[in-house]
């Protein structure tokens, strides 16, 4: 069994991992033809694989929270 120590070393690599897998599914998806949709500045785009792109309508700004940690 992993110690609290270990757990918590591996756990926080979940971001960046997590982060690299939409990088990754972004790329495959307008590698394999398909379009994307994404936020640039409160705005929402279709993107499409030729590097195109298609306004689809505004958005409410993002909201920041304060990150809060718990321990179990």
């Amino acid at each position: 069994m992993k110690t609290t120590k270990e757990l918590d070393f591996l756990e926080s690599y979940i971001p960046e991992l997590a982060n690299s897998a939409i990088k990754k599914a972004y790329l495959d998806a307008l590698s394999a033809g398909n379009s994307v949709v994404e936020v640039i500045q409160n705005k929402m785009y279709e993107i499409f694989p030729d590097g195109s792109k298609k306004y689809i309508k505004d958005i409410e700004p993002e909201i920041k929270t304060d990150r809060k940690i718990f321990t179990i």
